[in-house]
């Protein structure tokens, strides 16, 4: 191994060409493979910079040294970084995951070749899919079985002991299943040509298949072969039925894969879907789990090389869900923006998505804590938190029209509700409906307690509302030295997430783990504030104007109250709003009542 002057030596000498580089450790061993499209600025960004990523800092810190191949193209590197990773597995390098053995269709290299289902691949053979539904398989079969007399037996046909007389016909034969290739009653061009068309089927060429079945029916008939052309025309009736059976993209579209693509922080998760004549025909989906910080295009294009060679695609249109900086050989990539292809790609998309939650379900139910582990450092990151929140408190005001103000605090504890912790409050310092100050107030009132008590404080503190109510917690933080723990509010109507002086949201993704877990603490804030404010008002006696509503009963109240926070709200609301939170007779009745009430007022 080198020194590490003489490595950065090494480094500033790095050609500026396309390539591969490796690194290795102290030991010689080959620690991680990448690629570049110029190898010098790419190794130099590894040492130039201190990284975000503990994982890079700690591969960093390994690397004893470099050694480099160029290649032509960026394509050449791109391929080539493929096949050391697959050779070599270097410790620091993306892995695809894939612990299913997927059924294939089978057609056997023999003579008189079979065509099955089977979860083993072998050398020699010609496999078609993988499916990921025994259903979809058989149901395949079951056409081909159908269409064309092959058959299924394991006898070895040679043309020797087929000359011989060495078999007998089975039943397959009496039933019309089989021509009978064992005793010579199908020659072995004829049985291939058979054989050529389930290659087609198996390919989703479904209409040349048709086509050709058409045109003999066609023949028949001008030759007033009717009993032929009534047996081929219920042969198309049969393909028919199963196409309809398929899922339909547009039939213009063919000879397709697409590529969805969904990550947390531990992994990315991509969906392979490959569509001919308008049918998907097969579908596939991969974990690849992440090493250091790789990027969303380098994952990507780490699973279509993968995919491709192991699926063994020769699709000519490659669709991708975003832009990538490289070609893949025999393909032409798209990255589709409108129309039916965009369509292909959201739902390939949908499909890693639900790929990726049915992961978290399995880690969830094998492994609790590591799943809540996940979900805490994907909240870490998505909020760039400096700890990992496992102690998060989360608030809500709650009054009606300026009466029995009140509020709560509600409290999660690796990422679930810790219910004994959970806090109610009167407002004591404010009057009337200032949501601001009573923020403040509780907020205050809540950490100096605590303060006081030398009680655990929160990681991240959640505040339900906008920026008004975010800078009004944020004051109370200030008064008691409290500005290294992390705030943020969420607004519900558009869900964004403000930070302290940073007038411009975030938007989460709403299907993000960090947003339902944000969403949970603000949803259990509003139902345990409303329920003692609820108790509140029955024990004073004080009535809303919303219970003077023929119709309008107390869950409608409830949901009334939890979404818009006060009566003036209410009548603010558009009624499709209303008719979405209640129903549109429910919101008729109110939409009426506030009308009666304003007209008899003027």
């Amino acid at each position: 191994m080198i020194s590490k002057d003489d490595l950065d030596i090494k480094v500033k000498a790095l050609p500026q060409n396309p390539g591969v580089y490796k690194y290795l450790d102290k030991a010689g061993n080959i620690i991680y493979v990448g690629k570049a499209k110029n190898l010098k600025k790419r190794v130099s960004s590894y040492f130039a910079k201190n990284h975000q990523s503990f994982k890079t800092n700690v591969l960093v810190k390994r690397i004893k040294d470099i050694e480099y191949i160029v290649t032509e193209t960026e394509n050449d590197a791109l391929l080539l970084e493929n096949v050391l990773i697959k050779s070599l597995q270097p410790r620091y390098n993306v892995m695809l995951k894939d612990d299913k053995t997927y059924p294939w269709i089978c057609i056997k290299n023999e003579t008189f070749p079979r065509v099955f289902y089977t979860r083993q691949k072998t050398k020699g053979n010609e496999y078609f899919g993988p499916f990921t539904s025994v259903y979809t398989i058989k149901t395949l079969l079951n056409l081909i079985t159908q269409l064309y007399p092959i058959r299924n037996c394991n006898l070895n046909l040679s043309k020797e002991k087929v000359k011989e007389g060495k078999y007998k016909v089975c039943l397959e034969y009496h039933i019309g299943n089989c021509k009978a290739p064992c005793i010579g009653e199908i020659d072995e061009k004829t049985y291939l040509q058979l054989i050529s068309d389930i290659r087609k089927i198996l390919k989703g060429n479904l209409h040349q298949v048709q086509t050709y079945f058409t045109k003999e029916m066609k023949n028949h008939a001008d030759k007033l072969e009717f009993e032929k052309a009534a047996e081929i025309k219920s042969k198309l009736s049969i393909i028919e039925n199963y196409k309809s059976k398929s899922t339909i993209v547009n039939t213009n579209i063919s000879d397709t894969e697409a590529f969805g693509f969904a990550k947390d922080i531990n992994s990315a998760y991509v969906s392979y879907i490959r569509i001919q004549s308008g049918t998907i025909i097969s579908a596939h989906s991969v974990e690849i789990r992440k090493k250091i910080d790789e990027s969303d295009e380098d994952m990507l294009l780490f699973a279509v090389l993968e995919l491709r060679e192991s699926l063994n695609s020769d699709a000519k249109t490659t669709l991708l869900p975003f832009e990538v900086d490289f070609e893949v050989e025999n393909t032409k990539i798209e990255v589709p923006k409108r129309g039916d292809k965009l369509s292909v790609i959201e739902l390939a998309n949908r499909n890693a998505k639900f790929f990726m939650l049915e992961k978290h379900k399995q880690i969830e139910n094998k492994n609790p804590e590591k799943h809540i582990q996940r979900k805490l450092e994907t909240l870490k990151k998505d909020l760039n938190l400096s700890e990992l929140p496992r102690h998060i408190e989360c608030f809500d005001n709650s009054n009606i029209q300026g009466t029995n103000s009140v509020a709560a605090c509600v409290v999660f504890k690796n990422a679930r509700p810790s219910k004994a912790d959970y806090r109610h409050y009167n407002i004591k310092t404010v009057e009337g409906a200032d949501d601001y100050a009573s923020m403040s107030e509780i907020v205050y009132r809540r950490y100096k307690r605590l303060i006081d008590e030398k009680k655990e404080l929160p990681q991240l503190i959640i505040i339900d509302g906008g920026k008004g109510q975010l800078n009004a917690a944020l004051k109370s933080l200030k008064k008691l030295n409290l500005e290294n723990i992390s705030i943020i509010s969420i607004a519900e109507k558009l869900e964004e997430i403000y930070f302290p002086n940073d007038s411009v949201p975030l938007f989460l993704d709403k299907n993000s783990e960090s947003l339902k877990l944000i969403q949970h603490a603000r949803d259990e804030a509003h139902r345990f504030g409303l329920s003692f404010h609820r108790n509140k008002r029955s024990a004073n006696f004080i009535v809303s104007e919303l219970e003077n509503i023929a119709g309008i009963g107390d869950k409608t109240i409830d949901v009334l109250l939890t979404k818009y926070k006060s009566v003036n709200q209410i009548k603010k609301a558009k009624i499709e709003d209303l008719e979405t939170s209640i129903g549109k007779a429910k919101a008729k009745l109110l939409i009426d009542y506030f009308k009666i009430k304003q007209n008899s007022n003027e």
